[in-house]
């Protein structure tokens, strides 16, 4: 161990054992942290990033999981030879983790001050106002607006970045010489993530803290990251200082994970259809009730959308894009008539607001949605099969042969292999299931598809090739697409035409490509530089 680093990992292996299946997940990887620096530790999903995190910490469900090699030494000690009780006592204080989705890491049943003093109690032993000061000093210092009025609340009732907040107010709380940051970013809007990884960078020069980043997002790897080390298949890659591997990465690996960037042009759009209307809103408003009255006076709303007016002609991609709470799947789900609105909605030459839902039902099948996430949005309990041939039965009357042989097509359309389509949806990868989500809405061969952050939950890599795939689709059937996103890189490489959303109203909306040159909004300036600088 070198005299400046804090964190030495040498030759570490995690190996996880379940019946006679045994899990390689690390394997002898070695590398480094020094005092006050940031290490990047990037790699697809399986690569290992995690269970290398969760071995430092020892939170791993041992005797399952076990270390055939290697050791762990923080400034100097062995990590993996103390006992539970010393371990215990190390992890908040030494070496704190901000974990990657804030809403599942915090208890649902406690307060931010309990959840918050609970650290320091532990590691302090303060109580009462002194542990209630030293809670509100800790959210002042993470930058929550109104911090006693948020001591009583609950996670729930807070928003992404105020959960990632509480989060890291919690990590910091006994000043720990190392935090690990896994994907402390994912599922926060552009603008929220720039804020919550400034914070991380202002609190480490503040406390002089170490940080090892793990991220999939090699734009703010170069950004924040001192040095990267690329994991592939529990195995170090490649270790460099970053600009020097962003200038000239030594292996193949490396240099796929670089391309991989959102790039590339929407679908070339063969003739001017720029007068054509497929799909177009006027004066589309979607309230929420808040507080109901018996009184209809008194009852509260919420304006989700007001007054959109939008005009997609057939065949492009209409990118909607804004922070959270926006309002963009609000106006998605209102153009598909599956909430309530008021307003125009002119779908194909039909107005379809005012059609009764008996009378919408012939249009569902050429009305499709793919969502953000495909874990979620697809049966545990269906076969590949039964998932993508459940809308065919409803819309069409085909025997069981012409069911399967579309299924069998529009699988090798996706780019699947036809024979998974017996398996179910948790023997597949993040993108496979994706495309899963992607054949079952296209089998119905619709002309309309919402995609709703349809490659937000997936690696640089795999979201490039499910945009490849999207295009694809679009110019061979002539999809028309609405793309749901707070990836403003993503979105660029798909949209021609491009709406903002803020509170629910449009507050810029052109040609993609105008928009992303010379944004007229200060909001949308705001958004584009959050993206790309």
């Amino acid at each position: 161990m070198s005299k400046q680093a804090i964190l030495c990992v040498k030759e570490l292996s995690t190996y996880f054992k379940q019946g006679d299946t045994l899990t390689e997940a690390v394997k002898k990887v070695s590398f480094e942290i020094k005092h006050g620096e940031t290490l990047a530790l990037v790699g697809e999903s399986g690569s290992g990033k995690s269970v290398i995190a969760h071995s430092i910490l020892r939170l791993l469900p041992y005797p399952i999981a076990f270390h055939p090699s290697g050791s762990v030494s923080f400034q100097g000690e062995d990590l993996l030879g103390k006992t539970e009780k010393a371990m215990q006592k190390m992890r908040g204080a030494g070496i704190s983790m901000i974990f990657q989705e804030p809403m599942t890491a915090l208890n649902p049943l406690h307060t931010v001050e309990k959840q918050i003093g609970e650290m320091i109690m532990l590691h302090q032993g303060l109580q009462g106002e002194a542990l209630k000061g030293k809670v509100l000093e800790l959210l002042d210092t993470v930058h929550i607006a109104e911090p006693q009025q948020k001591l009583s609340a609950y996670p729930h009732e807070l928003s992404g970045g105020q959960r990632q907040r509480v989060m890291i107010a919690m990590a910091i709380a006994n000043e720990p010489k190392l935090l690990i940051a896994d994907e402390p970013t994912t599922a926060l809007d552009v603008t929220v993530q720039a804020q919550i990884l400034e914070l991380i960078k202002e609190l480490q020069q503040k406390l002089n803290m170490s940080v090892l980043l793990i991220t999939h997002d090699l734009g703010v790897v170069r950004k924040y990251a001192d040095r990267v080390v690329v994991m592939h298949k529990g195995e170090l890659i490649e270790s460099q200082a970053t600009e020097a591997l962003f200038e000239s990465p030594k292996e193949s690996y490396t240099k796929a994970l670089l391309a991989a960037e959102p790039s590339g042009k929407p679908v070339e759009l063969s003739t001017d259809i720029s007068h054509d209307t497929f799909l177009s809103t006027k004066g589309l408003a979607v309230k929420f009730i808040l507080k109901k009255s018996f009184l209809k006076r008194n009852t509260v709303y919420m304006d989700a959308v007001k007054d959109a007016s939008i005009t997609v002609p057939p065949g492009t991609t209409l990118g909607i894009v804004g922070e959270s709470g926006s309002g963009k799947t609000t106006l998605a789900l209102a153009i598909l008539r599956l909430i309530s609105s008021q307003g125009e909605i002119n779908y194909d030459g039909k107005a379809i607001e005012k059609l009764a839902q008996k009378q919408l039902r012939p249009l569902r099948q050429s009305m499709q949605i793919v969502f953000q996430d495909p874990f979620g949005s697809l049966s545990p309990r269906m076969s590949v099969a039964e998932i993508i041939s459940e809308g065919l039965q409803v819309h069409y009357k085909l025997s069981k042969q012409e069911i399967a042989d579309r299924v069998i097509s529009v699988l090798t359309e996706v780019g699947l292999d036809p024979n998974i389509r017996h398996r179910y949806p948790h023997e597949f990868s993040g993108g496979q299931r994706q495309r899963i989500a992607i054949a079952r809405a296209v089998v119905l061969k619709p002309r309309l598809i919402i995609l709703d952050e349809p490659t937000s939950a997936l690696d640089r890599s795999v979201q490039a090739q499910v945009l490849e795939l999207l295009k694809k689709l679009q110019k061979d059937r002539g999809l028309t697409y609405l793309f749901i996103s707070h990836d403003l890189k993503v979105v660029k490489t798909i949209s021609h035409n491009l709406i903002v959303m803020k509170s629910g109203e449009i507050v810029e909306s052109g040609p993609a490509d105008k928009v992303f040159e010379n944004p007229q909004q200060a909001y949308t300036k705001k958004l584009m530089h959050a993206a790309f600088y």
